[in-house]
């Protein structure tokens, strides 16, 4: 994903993504790891277009953070 999401916003991925593998694949929780991938959007494209660019053209509303 994109940085520029909040310690809040992680927290809850990671206790959504952990709840998930629990209810839909019978995972116990203690065992879920989960880790989130940050890229710099320079780093990153989608449809031949870096996702710096994109990330631009996109509504403020729709934007990471």
């Amino acid at each position: 994903m994109l940085r520029g999401r909040t310690p809040e916003q992680k927290r809850t991925l990671i206790e959504e993504f952990t709840r998930v593998m629990v209810d839909v694949a019978q995972a116990d929780q203690e065992q879920v790891a989960v880790v989130l991938h940050e890229v710099e959007a320079e780093n990153w494209g989608r449809g031949g277009v870096p996702m710096a660019e994109a990330v631009g053209k996109r509504p403020a509303e729709a934007q990471p953070g």
